[in-house]
């Protein structure tokens, strides 16, 4: 792909890592640029090289990583016309560049602030680093930054340290470290993955806000292609390590030229959809320590012509801006019976009819009055001085087979609450109302009468970099926990369980014998949901357990949750901020604001016709696709 101009440039990009399976090529010839002021999103799915990219562009590759060809360029303020090229930078030079000239927000909050450093001491050594602020002048300007992202009691808050704060919030905190430099250009990996609606779009008023008065470049790397198409102005899809479509934002969403881009936009999930299974790419992508003879996206691909898989495809130049690479749009790539026999995609049927619990049948799960109270500790002893009621008086029931999603702000007490019902905050906080399942209290169950419970009801976790234990290989997480809950598998019958749910959540069977640091954010997350899977339970906190995987993986695993439904009826209590899934997959909605249910009924009557203020300042927030494919 092309890049005469930008004042950050990277060219013909190549980045190797050494593995245990071979030289893995992680980035293959790619070359982008980007200018003061301009979004470029940089899109594509989980393991493509999109997180690597960013990485090699801050030199912050791991220990096994090595840039072996291309350039990073970057213009030099103080010489009009002159770049430098930050790869040939000393380290010691190359930390003045990271933080004042590019500054990066990371994808995983927890992997990216210090757990023993108050939040506001990390604020505050990045402004005194990159800025002439010291002191009292540079705790006000941490304050003011906190306040900018939407920390509530930022005052109170800047002496807290990160365990104290929910997913969301640590993320946004890692977002104001870094913008607090006022950088050049931004590297933004998945920055608003983990936070609501609400603050979402402030996050993205601000980045806004930031470019106008700043000229602040971003590099934009995201599933999310609502937030894509009403930020970027220009995007390249990515895919195997190369770019294979760049176009401006208007013309890529009206008028999507590879197939990949094509089926990208189908597997959106909404409202429209339900019923019908969501267009999910099959298979993933290739191994990247192998050689490529042909089209890399060729296996997948439902326009696939016979000589794909043996011929490269080039890059073709449709219009100024706009680059693919693709056979198809090569001389002669459009003629021949292969390419028309898969120029269509298949129309998706509608799914048989999940199984609707009746009015008269009693629900699986009965929430009466849950309230969960947390101490406050103060003092050189911690002693208790007072107590935070995190949830306050929540009741909802969800009926067998059916998916009740609970929406709200970060911090508003979902997670809280979907904890306490998996019973992993005892000990940690004072638990009041009940939680039948089945008609069992399970607040009231000990022993081998929890450990049952435990088998029914399963948690995916946000998370998944905190959630997966970093010394166990894939195989040994998933066979974990049917060892201690289904002891009475064999070893046999568990590893054909285990291979069968790496098939289902899209991961190669090479994945189960390699640890979880190896794998990327949206891959460790399918790790994560397979072995909640693993005991077949009747019940499945979904604690946003799409929120870190990429669309055409989010609708694997949407398609997965619902079949899964269908066939077991397992039923779903979904704590989710992407409206879109919401839609999608929930047959009842819960609106929750500081710790209590505001609005709670149908998808159709909470979404269509919203009664609280709160949930219709929710629902404006909502990023919407600007533009939608011919």
């Amino acid at each position: 792909m092309s890049a005469e101009s930008g004042n950050l440039q990277l060219r013909d990009l190549r980045v190797e890592l050494d593995a245990e399976s071979g030289v893995v090529r992680a980035i293959d010839g790619l070359t982008l640029a980007i200018d003061r002021g301009e979004t470029f999103a940089l899109v594509g799915e989980s393991g493509c090289g999109k997180s690597m990219t960013a990485l090699a562009l801050m030199r912050l590759l791991p220990e096994n990583g090595l840039v072996t060809g291309g350039d990073v360029m970057l213009d030099d303020p103080s010489q009009r016309g002159q770049r430098t090229d930050l790869l040939g930078l000393p380290e010691a030079a190359m930390r003045q560049v990271r933080g004042r000239r590019i500054g990066m927000i990371f994808q995983e909050p927890s992997t990216s602030l210090n757990p023993v450093m108050r939040i506001g001491d990390q604020i505050v050594e990045a402004i005194e680093t990159h800025t002439a602020l010291r002191g009292a002048a540079a705790r006000a300007k941490a304050i003011d930054w906190l306040k900018r992202v939407g920390i509530p009691e930022p005052e109170r808050r800047i002496d807290e340290y990160p365990f104290r704060m929910s997913g969301g919030q640590k993320q946004r905190v890692m977002i104001a470290m870094t913008l607090a430099a006022e950088p050049d250009f931004l590297v933004a990996d998945e920055p608003t993955t983990a936070l609501d609606v609400t603050i979402q779009a402030q996050i993205l008023d601000l980045l806004r806000d930031l470019q106008r008065e700043h000229r602040m470049g971003l590099l934009l790397i995201t599933h999310d292609l609502a937030v894509v198409s009403g930020m970027a102005q220009r995007v390249a899809l990515m895919y195997a390590g190369q770019i294979i479509e760049v176009a401006e934002a208007a013309e890529f969403f009206s008028a999507p030229k590879h197939p990949y881009a094509q089926a990208l936009l189908r597997a959106l999930p909404a409202a429209d959809r339900r019923g019908l299974p969501l267009e999910a790419i099959a298979g993933t992508v290739p191994p990247l320590w192998q050689r490529f003879d042909g089209c890399r996206f060729a296996p997948r691909c439902a326009k696939a012509m016979a000589h794909c898989p043996g011929t490269l495809p080039p890059v073709v130049k449709l219009t100024a801006g706009h680059e693919v690479r693709c056979l198809l749009y090569a001389p002669g790539g459009d003629a021949g019976p292969a390419a028309a026999s898969k120029a269509q995609m298949p129309t998706p049927q509608p799914s048989a009819a999940r199984p609707e619990g009746a009015a008269s049948e009693a629900p699986l799960l009965d929430v009466q009055n849950l309230c969960v109270r947390f101490p406050i500790r103060s003092g050189l002893l911690q002693r208790t001085t007072g107590y935070f009621d995190a949830v306050a008086g929540v009741s909802f029931s969800i009926s067998p087979g059916q998916t009740l999603a609970l929406v709200g702000e970060s911090g508003c007490g979902k997670t809280t609450t979907g904890k306490a019902i998996v019973q992993l905050l005892r000990g940690v906080a004072t638990l009041e109302g009940k939680a039948l399942l089945e008609g069992r209290n399970l607040f009231d169950l000990n022993g081998d009468a929890l450990r049952t419970a435990r088998r029914d009801v399963q948690i995916i976790f946000q998370d998944p970099f905190a959630s997966l234990n970093p010394r166990l290989r894939v195989a040994e997480l998933l066979d974990e926990g049917l060892a201690a809950l289904q002891p009475d598998l064999d070893a046999a019958t568990r590893r054909a369980r285990i291979e069968r749910l790496t098939d289902q959540v899209g991961l190669r069977r090479d994945a189960l014998g390699r640890y979880p640091h190896e794998f990327s954010g949206g891959q460790r997350q399918r790790i994560a949901i397979a072995r909640a899977l693993a005991v077949q339970p009747k019940l499945i906190v979904c604690d946003e357990p799409t929120s870190a995987l990429d669309v055409s993986v989010q609708a694997q695993i949407l398609n997965l949750l619902r079949e899964l439904q269908r066939e077991l009826g397992v039923s779903y209590l979904f704590i989710t901020h992407n409206i879109g899934v919401v839609e999608y997959i929930a047959d009842r909605i819960a609106v929750m604001q500081r710790g209590r249910i505001e609005e709670q009924g149908t998808c159709e009557e909470v979404l269509s016709r919203p009664q609280q203020p709160y949930t219709r300042m929710l629902l404006a927030a909502v990023p919407r696709l600007a533009l939608l494919p011919a």
